[in-house]
């Protein structure tokens, strides 16, 4: 990471932090703050995290990899999340998965290499009448097919 850059981060933890109290307590609001503003939690920030806090970075990285809302690699431009509750699971949600998963060459959790995409498991979004469902950034795609997967991925590869 770059001088400038790292200052850079620097500065946006010192903000985060410095509307949260020196409590325990606050670690996982710090931590969902940092990332909405961030996009993820970078490496660098655990220690002072920490130090801010008074407990120990294995505390915080164990908190923080505990919940599979927090991330610590940048998310992609367009992060792909397709529903697996029920509804889209009868209805052919694992094969919806699996077509991003191979028209991205990624799996879950990951990012493409050009960060364009990140691709997300969900457990419901709480749509079923459109079931199976996916969605691309805040764009919702309802009653998805192997083929619409395709042709919607090709439309954010072209963006």
């Amino acid at each position: 990471m770059a001088k400038t850059e790292e200052q850079g981060l620097h500065k946006e933890l010192r903000e985060v932090l410095s509307s949260f109290r020196r409590e325990r307590e606050e670690l996982i609001p710090i931590l969902q703050k940092l990332q909405e503003k961030l996009g993820y939690l970078p490496e660098e920030t655990i220690s002072e995290i920490a130090d801010f806090l008074g407990i120990s970075e294995s505390e915080v990285f164990g908190v923080a990899s505990f919940y599979t809302m927090f991330r610590f690699v940048p998310p992609g431009e367009h992060i792909v999340k397709v529903c697996l509750g029920t509804a889209c699971h009868v209805r052919g949600g694992e094969e919806i998965l699996e077509t991003v998963k191979r028209e991205l060459d990624i799996n879950s959790g990951e990012t493409t290499k050009d960060s364009k995409f990140s691709l997300e498991r969900v457990a419901c979004f709480g749509c079923c009448a459109l079931a199976p469902v996916m969605l691309v950034g805040k764009d919702l795609y309802a009653g998805m097919t192997t083929e619409k997967v395709k042709k919607i991925l090709n439309l954010y590869k072209n963006r």
